[in-house]
C-alpha cells in the first residue's frame, strides 16, 4: 500500500455524457469494492461544480468512473492535470486520441494492425449524401457509429441499402461525425489490458450474443442487461488468432500511449486475422462488463485490481510531489 496511511480518494462518475447511467452503474461496483481498503472514500458527480468540489475536498487521488464524453475524452483529464491531483487511468492525450475512432484508427494502420474499410460523413452534409457516398464506397453490408461514442450508442449494423437512412437518423442524433466501416463477419471478442505492473494482456474473451441480438450486435441492451450476453473465456479462437488479439491489444495500448488500463474490442473472422475495431480507456467496470471476468479468468480478484490501480495514481502523486 502508499506511504498515505489514510489516502483520500476521489470517485468521479455521472455527468452529462449519455453514458452517464453506466458510470453510476460502474462507480457502485468500484465504491463497494474500495471502501474496505481506502475508508476516505468519496463518490463526486461531474457537474460544472467538479473543480470546486475537488479543490474542497482535496483528495489524493481521483478515479474518473466515466463513460464517453465528457470524461474518458481527456477533458476531466486535463482538469486533473492542471489541479496537480493524480488520477488513475489514461492522460489527456491518450483519452482524447482513443475516444476519436478514427483518429484511433489512422494512428494503428501506421503500425500494420489490421482494420476495416471506412469513410467519414457529416451532418452538415445532409443523410441523402452519406447514403450514395457510403453505397459508392463501401456498399450496404456496413456498421455505421457515432466517432465519438461509446457503449453502442448510435450504432447500427446494416446489411440492407434500405435500412442506411434510418441508420444514419440514429446516428447523426447522437453526433456530428458518423464513422462508417465495412461490416466485417465473424466472432466479437475482447482483450483486456492492464500494467500491472508490466503491461499485460488478460484472457481474449468471446461475446456470444441470443439470437435475437446477433441481427443487432453488441448493443447497448446486450453489454448492461444481465443475461443479454454470453462472456466465453477463453475465447475460441486459433491459437494464432488468440495471440495476435493479444498482441495487437497491447500494441494499441501502448501506440495510444494509454496508462493503467483499458480494452480493446476485435472482429475475429474465419480463418483470418483479428480486425480491431476501438480502445476504451475507461472500460466499463458494471456487473455484466467484460474487465472484471478477464481478470478473474487471470486469477485476479477485482478488488485487488482496482487497488493496484489507486496505488499506482499514489505512487505517481508521490514522485510528483518529490520531485517538486
Amino acid at each position: 500500500m502508499s506511504g498515505l496511511s489514510c489516502p483520500r480518494v476521489a470517485l468521479i462518475c455521472g455527468g452529462p455524457s449519455s453514458e452517464a447511467a453506466v458510470s453510476r452503474l460502474s462507480v457502485g461496483r468500484v465504491q463497494a469494492a474500495l471502501r474496505h481498503h481506502y475508508p476516505d472514500l468519496h463518490v463526486l458527480e461531474l457537474t460544472p461544480a467538479i473543480g470546486v468540489e475537488l479543490h474542497r475536498l482535496a483528495p489524493d487521488i481521483a478515479f474518473p468512473v466515466l463513460h464517453g464524453p465528457p470524461g474518458e475524452d481527456g477533458t476531466i483529464q486535463g482538469l486533473l492535470e492542471i489541479m496537480q491531483i493524480p488520477y488513475v487511468g489514461s492522460g489527456v492525450t491518450a483519452s482524447a486520441l482513443a475516444m476519436d475512432k478514427l483518429l484511433t484508427k489512422q494512428l494503428l494502420k501506421a503500425h500494420g494492425i489490421p482494420l476495416a474499410c471506412d469513410l467519414v460523413v457529416k451532418r452538415e452534409e445532409g443523410i441523402d449524401k452519406a447514403v450514395q457516398t457510403t453505397l459508392a464506397q463501401l456498399g450496404h453490408s456496413v456498421v455505421i457509429k457515432p466517432r465519438s461514442q461509446g457503449s453502442s450508442l448510435g450504432t447500427s449494423l446494416v446489411r440492407q441499402a434500405d435500412e442506411l437512412e434510418i441508420a444514419f437518423r440514429e446516428a447523426f442524433s447522437v453526433e456530428s461525425d458518423v464513422l462508417v466501416e465495412s461490416m466485417v463477419p465473424g466472432k466479437e471478442a475482447t482483450v483486456s489490458v492492464l500494467e500491472h505492473p508490466k503491461v499485460m494482456s488478460l484472457p481474449v474473451i468471446e461475446i456470444c450474443l441470443p439470437e435475437d441480438a446477433r441481427l443487432t450486435g453488441y448493443g447497448y441492451d446486450e453489454k448492461y442487461t444481465p443475461g443479454r450476453s454470453e462472456h466465453i473465456i477463453p475465447a475460441r479462437l486459433t491459437d494464432h488468432q488468440y495471440q495476435l488479439c493479444e498482441a495487437y491489444a497491447v500494441k494499441a495500448f501502448e501506440v495510444l500511449g494509454c496508462r493503467d488500463f483499458a480494452r480493446a474490442d476485435f472482429m475475429v473472422p474465419d480463418d483470418q486475422d483479428p480486425v480491431f475495431l476501438e480502445l476504451n480507456t475507461i472500460p466499463g467496470l458494471t456487473p455484466t462488463s467484460l474487465l472484471p471476468d478477464a481478470a478473474e479468468a487471470a486469477g485476479l480478484a477485482f478488488d485487488d485490481v482496482l487497488v493496484a490501480l489507486v496505488e499506482r495514481a499514489l505512487a505517481r502523486g508521490s514522485a510528483i510531489r518529490q520531485n517538486s
